[in-house]
Protein backbone atom coordinates (compact mmCIF):
# COMPACT_ATOMS: atom_id res chain seq x y z
CA UNK A 1 0.00 0.00 0.00
CA UNK A 2 1.15 3.63 -1.09
CA UNK A 3 0.63 6.44 1.48
CA UNK A 4 -0.40 10.38 0.81
CA UNK A 5 -0.08 12.96 3.18
CA UNK A 6 -3.03 15.02 3.24
CA UNK A 7 -3.60 18.37 5.19
CA UNK A 8 -7.03 19.86 5.64
CA UNK A 9 -8.02 23.46 6.52
CA UNK A 10 -10.52 23.88 8.09
CA UNK A 11 -10.72 27.46 8.30
CA UNK A 12 -13.60 30.54 8.74
CA UNK A 13 -13.32 32.30 5.91
CA UNK A 14 -15.26 36.22 5.27
CA UNK A 15 -17.66 36.29 1.86
CA UNK A 16 -16.29 39.21 -0.15
CA UNK A 17 -12.67 40.05 2.17
CA UNK A 18 -10.23 38.43 -0.27
CA UNK A 19 -7.38 40.08 1.45
CA UNK A 20 -8.20 38.33 4.57
CA UNK A 21 -9.09 35.02 2.85
CA UNK A 22 -5.83 35.42 1.12
CA UNK A 23 -4.20 35.69 4.15
CA UNK A 24 -5.66 32.62 5.99
CA UNK A 25 -5.38 30.84 3.18
CA UNK A 26 -1.05 31.55 2.67
CA UNK A 27 -0.57 30.71 5.78
CA UNK A 28 -2.06 27.31 5.19
CA UNK A 29 -0.65 26.47 2.28
CA UNK A 30 3.25 27.63 4.45
CA UNK A 31 2.11 25.20 7.45
CA UNK A 32 1.30 22.43 4.96
CA UNK A 33 4.34 22.46 3.41
CA UNK A 34 6.43 22.66 6.72
CA UNK A 35 4.30 19.75 7.50
CA UNK A 36 5.28 17.71 4.54
CA UNK A 37 2.24 17.34 3.26
CA UNK A 38 1.68 15.80 -0.28
CA UNK A 39 -1.93 17.69 -0.92
CA UNK A 40 -3.77 20.68 1.22
CA UNK A 41 -7.46 20.93 0.85
CA UNK A 42 -9.30 24.51 1.64
CA UNK A 43 -12.89 24.51 1.69
CA UNK A 44 -15.11 25.29 -1.43
CA UNK A 45 -14.87 28.85 -2.66
CA UNK A 46 -12.55 29.72 -0.17
CA UNK A 47 -10.91 32.99 -2.26
CA UNK A 48 -14.09 34.33 -2.69
CA UNK A 49 -15.91 33.39 0.85
CA UNK A 50 -19.29 31.07 0.32
CA UNK A 51 -22.25 31.59 -0.75
CA UNK A 52 -20.64 35.12 -2.62
CA UNK A 53 -24.59 35.30 -4.07
CA UNK A 54 -24.81 37.94 -6.16
CA UNK A 55 -21.04 39.50 -5.91
CA UNK A 56 -20.71 36.11 -8.31
CA UNK A 57 -23.04 38.61 -10.91
CA UNK A 58 -19.71 41.32 -10.10
CA UNK A 59 -17.18 41.28 -12.88
CA UNK A 60 -14.94 43.49 -10.77
CA UNK A 61 -15.55 40.74 -7.72
CA UNK A 62 -14.44 37.77 -10.20
CA UNK A 63 -11.28 39.82 -11.39
CA UNK A 64 -9.90 40.36 -8.43
CA UNK A 65 -10.85 36.73 -6.53
CA UNK A 66 -8.52 35.36 -9.93
CA UNK A 67 -6.32 38.07 -9.00
CA UNK A 68 -5.77 36.04 -5.51
CA UNK A 69 -5.58 33.17 -7.29
CA UNK A 70 -2.74 34.40 -9.49
CA UNK A 71 -0.75 35.50 -5.83
CA UNK A 72 -1.27 32.49 -4.32
CA UNK A 73 -0.17 30.07 -7.15
CA UNK A 74 2.83 31.77 -7.37
CA UNK A 75 3.35 31.04 -3.46
CA UNK A 76 2.50 27.60 -3.86
CA UNK A 77 5.96 25.14 -3.53
CA UNK A 78 5.96 21.23 -3.55
CA UNK A 79 2.27 20.22 -1.92
CA UNK A 80 -0.07 20.80 -3.95
CA UNK A 81 -2.82 23.39 -2.88
CA UNK A 82 -6.56 22.50 -3.95
CA UNK A 83 -8.23 25.89 -3.11
CA UNK A 84 -12.00 26.91 -4.08
CA UNK A 85 -12.79 30.17 -6.44
CA UNK A 86 -15.00 31.51 -8.60
CA UNK A 87 -13.90 31.09 -12.57
CA UNK A 88 -14.65 32.22 -16.29
CA UNK A 89 -15.91 29.92 -18.65
CA UNK A 90 -13.74 30.60 -21.65
CA UNK A 91 -16.30 29.77 -24.28
CA UNK A 92 -19.61 31.44 -24.43
CA UNK A 93 -21.54 28.37 -22.89
CA UNK A 94 -24.56 28.75 -21.64
CA UNK A 95 -26.15 31.56 -19.22
CA UNK A 96 -27.40 31.41 -15.34
CA UNK A 97 -30.44 31.82 -14.86
CA UNK A 98 -29.73 34.40 -12.84
CA UNK A 99 -28.65 36.98 -15.35
CA UNK A 100 -24.62 37.30 -14.92
CA UNK A 101 -23.07 38.56 -18.50
CA UNK A 102 -20.42 35.94 -18.72
CA UNK A 103 -20.53 32.17 -17.38
CA UNK A 104 -19.23 32.00 -13.93
CA UNK A 105 -18.18 28.31 -13.03
CA UNK A 106 -17.64 26.77 -8.73
CA UNK A 107 -13.99 25.32 -9.03
CA UNK A 108 -10.95 23.83 -7.48
CA UNK A 109 -7.84 25.09 -8.72
CA UNK A 110 -4.83 23.08 -8.09
CA UNK A 111 -2.11 24.70 -7.22
CA UNK A 112 1.83 23.95 -7.59
CA UNK A 113 5.37 25.03 -7.89
CA UNK A 114 4.22 28.48 -8.72
CA UNK A 115 1.67 27.35 -11.26
CA UNK A 116 -1.89 26.40 -11.66
CA UNK A 117 -1.84 22.85 -12.53
CA UNK A 118 -5.42 22.01 -13.33
CA UNK A 119 -8.95 23.28 -12.64
CA UNK A 120 -12.14 21.14 -11.88
CA UNK A 121 -15.49 22.54 -12.03
CA UNK A 122 -18.13 21.90 -9.78
CA UNK A 123 -20.87 19.82 -12.13
CA UNK A 124 -23.90 19.30 -9.75
CA UNK A 125 -25.52 22.32 -9.00
CA UNK A 126 -27.41 22.04 -6.01
CA UNK A 127 -30.47 24.02 -6.36
CA UNK A 128 -32.79 23.29 -3.40
CA UNK A 129 -33.34 24.89 0.14
CA UNK A 130 -31.07 27.75 0.67
CA UNK A 131 -28.92 26.79 -2.63
CA UNK A 132 -28.91 29.00 -5.65
CA UNK A 133 -26.22 27.65 -7.82
CA UNK A 134 -28.12 27.13 -10.74
CA UNK A 135 -28.70 30.83 -10.81
CA UNK A 136 -24.93 31.98 -10.82
CA UNK A 137 -22.66 29.11 -12.47
CA UNK A 138 -22.44 26.65 -15.74
CA UNK A 139 -22.26 23.25 -14.73
CA UNK A 140 -18.93 21.29 -15.19
CA UNK A 141 -18.61 19.40 -18.66
CA UNK A 142 -15.37 16.69 -16.74
CA UNK A 143 -16.82 14.55 -14.04
CA UNK A 144 -13.81 12.26 -14.16
CA UNK A 145 -11.27 14.52 -14.38
CA UNK A 146 -8.25 13.24 -12.44
CA UNK A 147 -4.38 14.31 -11.36
CA UNK A 148 -1.42 12.85 -10.20
CA UNK A 149 -0.54 13.67 -6.81
CA UNK A 150 2.43 12.72 -5.45
CA UNK A 151 2.32 9.68 -7.63
CA UNK A 152 -1.18 9.32 -6.63
CA UNK A 153 -3.88 9.83 -8.83
CA UNK A 154 -6.67 11.96 -7.02
CA UNK A 155 -10.11 12.83 -8.45
CA UNK A 156 -11.48 16.55 -7.18
CA UNK A 157 -14.82 17.32 -6.37
CA UNK A 158 -16.83 19.68 -4.53
CA UNK A 159 -19.68 19.31 -2.20
CA UNK A 160 -22.60 18.21 -4.29
CA UNK A 161 -20.79 16.38 -6.38
CA UNK A 162 -19.90 13.16 -4.17
CA UNK A 163 -23.92 13.07 -2.87
CA UNK A 164 -25.49 11.72 -5.85
CA UNK A 165 -25.05 8.24 -6.34
CA UNK A 166 -22.73 7.47 -9.16
CA UNK A 167 -21.93 11.35 -9.45
CA UNK A 168 -18.61 12.95 -10.65
CA UNK A 169 -16.10 10.32 -7.52
CA UNK A 170 -17.40 7.57 -9.12
CA UNK A 171 -16.56 8.50 -12.78
CA UNK A 172 -13.17 9.93 -11.33
CA UNK A 173 -12.79 6.05 -9.87
CA UNK A 174 -13.39 4.89 -13.38
CA UNK A 175 -10.69 7.18 -14.91
CA UNK A 176 -8.13 5.17 -12.51
CA UNK A 177 -8.91 7.84 -9.00
CA UNK A 178 -6.83 6.38 -5.92
CA UNK A 179 -8.27 8.97 -3.97
CA UNK A 180 -10.92 11.11 -3.58
CA UNK A 181 -10.59 14.53 -2.28
CA UNK A 182 -14.19 16.85 -1.39
CA UNK A 183 -14.04 20.14 -0.72
CA UNK A 184 -17.01 22.00 0.80
CA UNK A 185 -19.22 24.86 1.78
CA UNK A 186 -21.95 22.51 3.73
CA UNK A 187 -24.00 24.31 6.22
CA UNK A 188 -25.11 22.75 9.40
CA UNK A 189 -28.48 21.48 10.41
CA UNK A 190 -29.75 19.17 13.09
CA UNK A 191 -29.40 15.47 11.96
CA UNK A 192 -27.50 16.00 8.71
CA UNK A 193 -24.68 14.96 9.95
CA UNK A 194 -24.85 11.66 9.65
CA UNK A 195 -26.47 12.10 5.86
CA UNK A 196 -23.51 13.36 5.54
CA UNK A 197 -21.43 10.14 7.19
CA UNK A 198 -23.72 8.02 5.00
CA UNK A 199 -22.56 9.40 1.60
CA UNK A 200 -19.20 9.70 2.08
CA UNK A 201 -18.77 5.65 3.40
CA UNK A 202 -21.04 5.35 0.46
CA UNK A 203 -18.66 6.85 -2.21
CA UNK A 204 -15.43 4.98 -0.53
CA UNK A 205 -16.80 1.33 0.24
CA UNK A 206 -18.41 1.33 -3.42
CA UNK A 207 -15.28 2.07 -4.73
CA UNK A 208 -12.74 0.58 -2.28
CA UNK A 209 -10.88 4.61 -2.47
CA UNK A 210 -10.22 6.29 0.75
CA UNK A 211 -12.55 10.07 0.59
CA UNK A 212 -11.14 13.16 2.38
CA UNK A 213 -13.99 15.64 3.03
CA UNK A 214 -13.18 18.85 3.65
CA UNK A 215 -15.75 21.36 5.35
CA UNK A 216 -15.90 24.85 6.25
CA UNK A 217 -16.52 26.10 9.60
CA UNK A 218 -17.92 29.54 10.26
CA UNK A 219 -21.11 31.17 10.31
CA UNK A 220 -21.97 33.95 7.35
CA UNK A 221 -25.50 35.60 7.57
CA UNK A 222 -28.26 32.99 8.30
CA UNK A 223 -25.90 29.74 8.04
CA UNK A 224 -23.87 28.28 10.19
CA UNK A 225 -21.03 26.00 8.57
CA UNK A 226 -20.09 23.32 11.49
CA UNK A 227 -16.56 21.88 9.92
CA UNK A 228 -16.60 17.93 10.61
CA UNK A 229 -14.22 17.27 8.16
CA UNK A 230 -13.97 13.78 7.59
CA UNK A 231 -10.81 10.78 6.60
CA UNK A 232 -12.75 7.79 5.72
CA UNK A 233 -10.55 4.86 4.46
CA UNK A 234 -10.97 1.99 1.75
CA UNK A 235 -13.09 0.29 4.03
CA UNK A 236 -15.52 3.24 5.32
CA UNK A 237 -14.20 3.26 8.94
CA UNK A 238 -13.40 7.15 9.96
CA UNK A 239 -9.63 7.24 10.10
CA UNK A 240 -9.98 11.08 11.45
CA UNK A 241 -12.78 13.32 11.97
CA UNK A 242 -12.29 17.24 12.76
CA UNK A 243 -14.04 19.48 15.66
CA UNK A 244 -17.44 20.94 14.79
CA UNK A 245 -17.64 24.59 14.90
CA UNK A 246 -13.85 25.44 15.64
CA UNK A 247 -11.18 25.71 13.49
CA UNK A 248 -8.88 23.20 12.46
CA UNK A 249 -5.91 22.44 10.86
CA UNK A 250 -4.49 18.32 10.32
CA UNK A 251 -2.13 16.17 8.52
CA UNK A 252 -3.16 12.84 7.88
CA UNK A 253 -1.44 9.45 6.47
CA UNK A 254 -3.65 8.06 4.07
CA UNK A 255 -3.34 4.37 2.36
CA UNK A 256 -4.46 4.44 -1.37
CA UNK A 257 -3.90 1.06 -3.25
CA UNK A 258 -2.01 0.18 -5.86
CA UNK A 259 -1.48 1.80 -8.97
CA UNK A 260 -2.90 0.23 -12.15
CA UNK A 261 -1.78 0.82 -15.58
CA UNK A 262 -5.46 2.34 -16.09
CA UNK A 263 -4.47 4.72 -13.39
CA UNK A 264 -0.97 5.68 -14.23
CA UNK A 265 -2.47 6.27 -18.07
CA UNK A 266 -4.85 8.85 -16.49
CA UNK A 267 -2.84 11.23 -14.52
CA UNK A 268 -3.54 14.57 -16.77
CA UNK A 269 -1.29 16.52 -14.38
CA UNK A 270 1.85 15.75 -12.38
CA UNK A 271 3.37 16.56 -9.08
CA UNK A 272 6.60 15.87 -7.62
CA UNK A 273 6.62 13.96 -4.02
CA UNK A 274 6.76 16.61 -1.03
CA UNK A 275 10.39 16.57 0.68
CA UNK A 276 11.78 14.00 3.56
CA UNK A 277 8.41 13.94 6.08
CA UNK A 278 8.75 13.54 10.46
CA UNK A 279 7.09 10.77 11.88
CA UNK A 280 3.83 9.15 10.06
CA UNK A 281 0.36 10.93 11.19
CA UNK A 282 -2.50 9.79 12.14
CA UNK A 283 -4.38 11.94 14.64
CA UNK A 284 -7.65 11.10 16.86
CA UNK A 285 -11.00 11.78 15.73
CA UNK A 286 -12.50 14.64 17.73
CA UNK A 287 -15.21 13.57 20.20
CA UNK A 288 -18.94 13.34 19.21
CA UNK A 289 -21.39 15.66 21.01
CA UNK A 290 -24.93 15.15 21.16
CA UNK A 291 -27.82 17.23 19.08
CA UNK A 292 -28.61 19.77 21.44
CA UNK A 293 -24.82 20.68 22.18
CA UNK A 294 -24.38 20.53 18.76
CA UNK A 295 -27.20 22.95 18.16
CA UNK A 296 -26.17 25.25 20.99
CA UNK A 297 -22.97 25.41 19.69
CA UNK A 298 -24.45 26.17 16.21
CA UNK A 299 -26.05 28.97 17.38
CA UNK A 300 -23.13 30.44 19.48
CA UNK A 301 -20.92 30.57 16.33
CA UNK A 302 -23.62 32.37 14.32
CA UNK A 303 -24.05 35.15 16.19
CA UNK A 304 -20.55 35.56 17.33
CA UNK A 305 -19.15 35.65 13.76
CA UNK A 306 -22.42 37.33 12.14
CA UNK A 307 -21.53 40.38 15.20
CA UNK A 308 -17.91 40.23 14.65
CA UNK A 309 -17.77 40.29 10.78
CA UNK A 310 -20.13 43.30 10.65
CA UNK A 311 -18.08 45.59 12.50
CA UNK A 312 -19.71 44.69 16.07
CA UNK A 313 -18.02 44.34 19.29
CA UNK A 314 -20.70 44.28 21.58
CA UNK A 315 -24.42 43.54 21.94
CA UNK A 316 -27.63 44.94 23.35
CA UNK A 317 -30.24 42.09 24.81
CA UNK A 318 -33.57 43.27 26.50
CA UNK A 319 -34.00 41.21 28.98
CA UNK A 320 -37.66 40.11 30.07
CA UNK A 321 -37.52 38.07 32.69
CA UNK A 322 -38.37 35.09 30.49
CA UNK A 323 -36.80 31.92 29.30
CA UNK A 324 -36.34 32.97 25.63
CA UNK A 325 -34.17 36.71 26.63
CA UNK A 326 -32.59 34.38 29.36
CA UNK A 327 -30.98 32.03 26.76
CA UNK A 328 -30.26 34.85 23.77
CA UNK A 329 -28.16 36.55 26.95
CA UNK A 330 -25.75 33.49 27.54
CA UNK A 331 -25.63 32.59 23.69
CA UNK A 332 -24.36 36.38 23.51
CA UNK A 333 -21.75 36.04 26.72
CA UNK A 334 -20.87 32.92 25.31
CA UNK A 335 -20.08 34.12 21.75
CA UNK A 336 -18.72 37.36 22.57
CA UNK A 337 -17.57 37.53 25.97
CA UNK A 338 -19.46 39.25 28.94
CA UNK A 339 -18.05 42.36 28.74
CA UNK A 340 -19.58 43.07 25.28
CA UNK A 341 -23.00 42.47 26.33
CA UNK A 342 -25.64 44.94 27.64
CA UNK A 343 -28.91 43.62 28.83
CA UNK A 344 -31.37 46.08 29.59
CA UNK A 345 -34.91 45.67 31.43
CA UNK A 346 -37.52 48.04 30.74
CA UNK A 347 -40.82 47.51 33.20
CA UNK A 348 -44.46 48.53 32.48
CA UNK A 349 -47.04 48.10 35.56
CA UNK A 350 -47.86 44.80 33.77
CA UNK A 351 -44.19 43.38 34.67
CA UNK A 352 -44.41 41.50 37.39
CA UNK A 353 -41.79 41.57 40.39
CA UNK A 354 -40.54 38.85 39.91
CA UNK A 355 -39.37 39.14 36.40
CA UNK A 356 -37.29 42.48 37.03
CA UNK A 357 -35.94 40.28 40.20
CA UNK A 358 -34.95 37.24 37.67
CA UNK A 359 -33.70 39.58 35.60
CA UNK A 360 -31.69 40.63 38.05
CA UNK A 361 -30.45 37.77 39.17
CA UNK A 362 -29.83 36.19 35.31
CA UNK A 363 -27.15 39.27 34.58
CA UNK A 364 -25.68 38.79 38.15
CA UNK A 365 -24.85 35.37 37.31
CA UNK A 366 -23.35 36.13 33.91
CA UNK A 367 -21.13 39.09 34.77
CA UNK A 368 -23.03 41.68 32.52
CA UNK A 369 -24.09 45.33 32.72
CA UNK A 370 -28.20 45.75 33.40
CA UNK A 371 -29.71 48.76 33.04
CA UNK A 372 -33.29 49.37 34.71
CA UNK A 373 -35.31 51.61 32.30
CA UNK A 374 -38.93 52.01 33.40
CA UNK A 375 -41.57 52.63 30.56
CA UNK A 376 -44.61 53.07 32.51
CA UNK A 377 -44.59 57.05 31.81
CA UNK A 378 -43.95 56.52 28.16
CA UNK A 379 -46.61 54.28 27.65
CA UNK A 380 -48.76 56.55 29.54
CA UNK A 381 -47.83 59.18 27.37
CA UNK A 382 -48.40 57.23 24.03
CA UNK A 383 -52.12 56.50 25.36
CA UNK A 384 -52.13 60.72 25.85
CA UNK A 385 -51.36 61.12 22.14
CA UNK A 386 -53.43 58.85 21.09
CA UNK A 387 -56.42 59.27 23.40
CA UNK A 388 -58.75 60.60 21.15
CA UNK A 389 -57.64 58.37 17.99
CA UNK A 390 -58.20 55.69 20.11
CA UNK A 391 -61.56 56.87 22.04
CA UNK A 392 -64.39 55.09 22.53
CA UNK A 393 -62.46 51.28 22.68
CA UNK A 394 -61.55 48.97 25.18
CA UNK A 395 -57.78 48.41 26.05
CA UNK A 396 -56.95 45.99 23.69
CA UNK A 397 -53.91 44.55 20.79
CA UNK A 398 -53.18 48.06 20.13
CA UNK A 399 -52.29 49.14 23.79
CA UNK A 400 -50.67 45.67 24.61
CA UNK A 401 -48.06 46.21 21.19
CA UNK A 402 -47.35 49.77 21.80
CA UNK A 403 -45.50 48.63 25.12
CA UNK A 404 -43.38 46.20 23.00
CA UNK A 405 -42.67 49.35 20.37
CA UNK A 406 -41.50 51.52 23.40
CA UNK A 407 -39.31 48.94 24.57
CA UNK A 408 -37.91 48.12 21.08
CA UNK A 409 -37.06 52.07 20.30
CA UNK A 410 -34.91 52.34 23.39
CA UNK A 411 -32.95 49.49 22.55
CA UNK A 412 -32.53 51.06 18.83
CA UNK A 413 -31.68 54.12 20.82
CA UNK A 414 -28.83 52.76 22.76
CA UNK A 415 -27.89 51.03 19.75
CA UNK A 416 -27.08 54.03 17.77
CA UNK A 417 -25.54 55.79 21.15
CA UNK A 418 -23.14 52.96 22.02
CA UNK A 419 -22.71 51.06 18.52
CA UNK A 420 -24.09 47.99 20.04
CA UNK A 421 -26.03 45.14 17.68
CA UNK A 422 -29.73 44.63 19.03
CA UNK A 423 -30.24 41.20 19.42
CA UNK A 424 -34.06 39.96 19.28
CA UNK A 425 -35.27 36.99 21.62
CA UNK A 426 -38.04 35.69 19.70
CA UNK A 427 -38.23 32.21 19.14
CA UNK A 428 -39.48 30.08 16.05
CA UNK A 429 -42.79 29.09 17.64
CA UNK A 430 -43.57 32.88 18.17
CA UNK A 431 -42.46 34.03 14.54
CA UNK A 432 -44.53 31.17 12.86
CA UNK A 433 -47.71 32.32 14.70
CA UNK A 434 -47.21 35.73 14.78
CA UNK A 435 -46.93 35.76 18.32
CA UNK A 436 -44.45 38.95 18.26
CA UNK A 437 -44.74 42.97 17.85
CA UNK A 438 -43.53 44.18 14.51
CA UNK A 439 -41.34 47.07 15.11
CA UNK A 440 -41.15 46.38 18.77
CA UNK A 441 -39.69 42.96 20.12
CA UNK A 442 -38.73 41.86 16.45
CA UNK A 443 -36.40 44.98 16.35
CA UNK A 444 -32.96 44.12 16.15
CA UNK A 445 -30.10 43.58 14.13
CA UNK A 446 -30.09 39.58 14.56
CA UNK A 447 -32.05 37.23 16.20
CA UNK A 448 -30.58 34.42 17.09
CA UNK A 449 -33.43 31.87 18.27
CA UNK A 450 -35.40 32.54 15.30
CA UNK A 451 -35.38 28.98 14.15
CA UNK A 452 -35.23 27.57 17.73
CA UNK A 453 -38.75 26.06 18.77
CA UNK A 454 -39.80 26.88 21.77
CA UNK A 455 -39.83 23.16 22.99
CA UNK A 456 -36.02 23.41 22.22
CA UNK A 457 -35.75 26.42 23.97
CA UNK A 458 -36.48 24.33 26.85
CA UNK A 459 -33.94 21.77 26.13
CA UNK A 460 -31.23 24.47 24.99
CA UNK A 461 -31.79 25.76 28.89
CA UNK A 462 -31.57 22.88 30.60
CA UNK A 463 -28.74 21.59 28.55
CA UNK A 464 -26.39 25.01 29.37
CA UNK A 465 -27.48 24.87 32.68
CA UNK A 466 -25.97 21.14 33.59
CA UNK A 467 -23.33 21.46 36.40
CA UNK A 468 -23.51 25.29 36.43
CA UNK A 469 -27.05 27.07 36.67
CA UNK A 470 -26.10 29.83 35.11
CA UNK A 471 -30.01 30.37 34.04
CA UNK A 472 -31.98 30.79 37.17
CA UNK A 473 -34.62 27.79 37.67
CA UNK A 474 -37.45 30.47 38.40
CA UNK A 475 -37.39 31.77 34.39
CA UNK A 476 -36.69 27.94 33.62
CA UNK A 477 -40.31 27.22 35.25
CA UNK A 478 -42.37 30.05 35.25
CA UNK A 479 -45.52 30.00 32.64
CA UNK A 480 -44.47 32.03 29.28
CA UNK A 481 -45.88 35.64 29.53
CA UNK A 482 -45.62 38.46 27.25
CA UNK A 483 -46.53 40.48 30.43
CA UNK A 484 -48.50 43.01 28.34
CA UNK A 485 -52.35 43.11 30.50
CA UNK A 486 -53.10 41.60 33.73
CA UNK A 487 -52.70 37.88 34.15
CA UNK A 488 -51.45 36.97 30.82
CA UNK A 489 -50.27 33.67 29.82
CA UNK A 490 -48.94 32.43 26.36
CA UNK A 491 -51.84 29.38 26.64
CA UNK A 492 -54.74 32.79 26.57
CA UNK A 493 -53.27 32.99 22.62
CA UNK A 494 -51.75 29.63 21.75
CA UNK A 495 -52.20 26.21 22.04
CA UNK A 496 -49.58 24.59 24.56
CA UNK A 497 -46.06 24.22 23.14
CA UNK A 498 -45.65 20.94 23.93
CA UNK A 499 -49.15 20.79 20.84
CA UNK A 500 -48.54 23.57 19.04
CA UNK A 501 -44.48 22.84 18.19
CA UNK A 502 -45.01 19.58 16.41
CA UNK A 503 -48.52 21.00 14.47
CA UNK A 504 -45.71 23.83 13.38
CA UNK A 505 -42.69 21.38 12.33
CA UNK A 506 -45.21 18.82 10.41
CA UNK A 507 -46.92 22.05 8.75
CA UNK A 508 -43.73 24.27 8.11
CA UNK A 509 -40.50 22.01 7.81
CA UNK A 510 -42.30 18.69 6.13
CA UNK A 511 -44.97 20.72 4.56
CA UNK A 512 -47.68 18.57 5.42
CA UNK A 513 -51.41 18.95 4.59
CA UNK A 514 -53.99 20.02 7.28
CA UNK A 515 -55.94 16.51 7.01
CA UNK A 516 -51.94 14.66 7.01
CA UNK A 517 -51.63 16.57 10.24
CA UNK A 518 -54.23 15.50 11.62
CA UNK A 519 -54.47 12.19 10.57
CA UNK A 520 -51.12 11.95 12.58
CA UNK A 521 -53.61 12.41 15.63
CA UNK A 522 -53.75 16.12 16.13
CA UNK A 523 -57.26 17.84 16.61
CA UNK A 524 -58.35 19.00 13.31
CA UNK A 525 -59.37 22.35 14.80
CA UNK A 526 -55.81 22.99 16.35
CA UNK A 527 -54.05 22.16 13.41
CA UNK A 528 -56.56 24.19 11.25
CA UNK A 529 -56.01 27.59 13.51
CA UNK A 530 -52.59 27.18 13.80
CA UNK A 531 -51.90 26.86 9.65
CA UNK A 532 -54.44 29.81 9.32
CA UNK A 533 -51.93 31.80 11.85
CA UNK A 534 -48.90 30.49 10.20
CA UNK A 535 -49.88 31.89 6.52
CA UNK A 536 -51.32 34.94 7.55
CA UNK A 537 -48.03 36.18 9.44
CA UNK A 538 -45.82 35.66 7.11
CA UNK A 539 -45.67 39.66 6.30
CA UNK A 540 -44.24 39.52 9.77
CA UNK A 541 -42.06 37.30 8.73
CA UNK A 542 -40.41 39.07 5.64
CA UNK A 543 -39.57 41.64 7.97
CA UNK A 544 -37.82 39.94 10.78
CA UNK A 545 -34.30 40.11 11.11
CA UNK A 546 -32.13 36.93 10.15
CA UNK A 547 -31.37 34.24 12.27
CA UNK A 548 -29.09 31.07 12.81
CA UNK A 549 -30.54 28.36 10.22
CA UNK A 550 -30.68 25.14 12.33
CA UNK A 551 -33.11 23.12 10.83
CA UNK A 552 -34.28 21.65 7.13
CA UNK A 553 -36.52 24.25 6.77
CA UNK A 554 -35.88 27.76 8.53
CA UNK A 555 -38.12 30.85 7.31
CA UNK A 556 -36.14 33.12 5.08
CA UNK A 557 -34.63 31.82 2.05
CA UNK A 558 -35.54 28.16 2.75
CA UNK A 559 -39.51 29.07 3.01
CA UNK A 560 -40.65 31.03 0.30
CA UNK A 561 -44.21 31.22 0.10
CA UNK A 562 -46.01 34.85 -1.43
CA UNK A 563 -47.41 37.30 1.25
CA UNK A 564 -50.55 38.03 -0.91
CA UNK A 565 -51.61 34.51 -0.86
CA UNK A 566 -55.46 33.35 -1.37
CA UNK A 567 -54.85 29.19 -0.73
CA UNK A 568 -55.97 27.58 2.59
CA UNK A 569 -56.17 24.16 1.39
CA UNK A 570 -53.30 22.95 3.40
Amino acid sequence: MKTIRVAGAQINLRVGDLAHNEARIRDAMSWAEAEGADVLLLPELAIPGYPPEDLVMRRGFVDANLGVLERLAGHAGPTVTVVGVLDRVPSLGSVPSGGSRYPVVNAAALLHQGRVRGIYNKVLLPNYGVFDEERYFVAGSAPGAVWNVGGVVVGVSICEDIWVVDGPPSAQVAAGAQLLLNINGSPFQVSKDKDRVRHIRREAVNARVPVVYLNLVGGQDELVFDGGSIVMDREGSVQYRAPRFEEDLFVVDVEVGEPTGMQAEAAVARADPSPGRSEPRSPSPAPAMEPIELTYRALVLGLGDYVRKNGFSRVVVGLSGGIDSALTAVIAVDALGRDSVRGVTMPSEFSSRGSIRDSQELARRLGIRLDLIAIGDLFAAYQDSLDAVFSGSEFGVAEENLQPRIRGTLLMGISNKHHEMVIATGNKSEMAVGYATLYGDMAGGYAVLKDVFKTTVYELADWRNRGDEVIPEEIIRKPPSAELRPGQLDTDSLPPYEVLDPVLAAYIEEDRSIDAIVDAGYDRAVVTRVAAMVDRNEYKRRQAPPGVKITPKAFGRDRRLPITNAWRGG
